[in-house]
């Protein structure tokens, strides 16, 4: 089972990470230790002083798939959820500014932590799903699929050149502008719509 994100996929996002507007998807690897599922808590770890939140639309893919076309890309999955890519920010700017890989900043256990899975067919447009995410009762990240550079069939579509999707495959399909720092016992809780599908706490 694969674990594949989208970097920089809101423009709001890309500036406020100081960064150029991508020409194309930003594809990154987690591997499944990062999955955190169950409102289970974060732990927050020893090696970085700045752990960050970014909340996602997750789609989960449904079936085999190859070279898909975005005309198409909607069979190819049939449930979503929002989930957190936790970022060690500090490691990251460190690697990019040396050109080196940044996979440590991104791939860490828990780093992935999942909300409920609800039907696609629960949803009456995918190009205009709301969300948020709250931290102790404070709106810090809210979004809309309609604001994406590249639409989720489109990254269905970008990926599927590249790597055979598999049933049970996660896709994160990028973050909104609002991203910050995790502190203990922060509680995070997040919404698609007026539907809670997330609530955890950070230890």
């Amino acid at each position: 089972m694969k674990i594949i994100c989208i970097g920089l996929n809101y423009r709001k996002h890309a500036m406020e990470l100081a960064r150029p507007l991508p020409q194309e998807p930003v594809v990154f690897l987690k591997p499944d230790s990062s999955i955190l599922k169950n409102n289970k808590p974060f732990f927050l770890p020893g090696f970085s002083t700045m752990i960050h939140y970014e909340v996602e639309v997750v789609i989960k893919i449904s079936k085999l798939g190859k070279g898909i076309s975005a005309k198409f890309a909607n069979r190819y999955y049939d449930e979503l959820t929002l989930g957190i890519d936790i970022t060690a920010r500090d490691i990251q700017n460190r690697n990019s500014a040396a050109g080196l890989p940044w996979e440590l900043s991104k791939c860490f256990d828990g780093a992935a932590p999942l909300g409920r899975f609800i039907p696609v067919t629960s949803i009456p447009d995918m190009n205009s799903i709301k969300f948020r995410l709250e931290i102790n009762e404070k709106i810090v990240q809210q979004g809309n699929t309609s604001d994406m550079i590249f639409s989720i069939n489109e990254i269905v579509a970008y990926v599927s050149k590249y790597f055979t999707l598999k049933t049970g495959d996660l896709i994160f399909t990028g973050t909104p502008a609002g991203v910050g720092l995790l502190n203990k016992n922060d509680n995070l809780v997040a919404y698609m719509g007026d539907e809670m599908l997330l609530d955890m706490m950070i230890k």
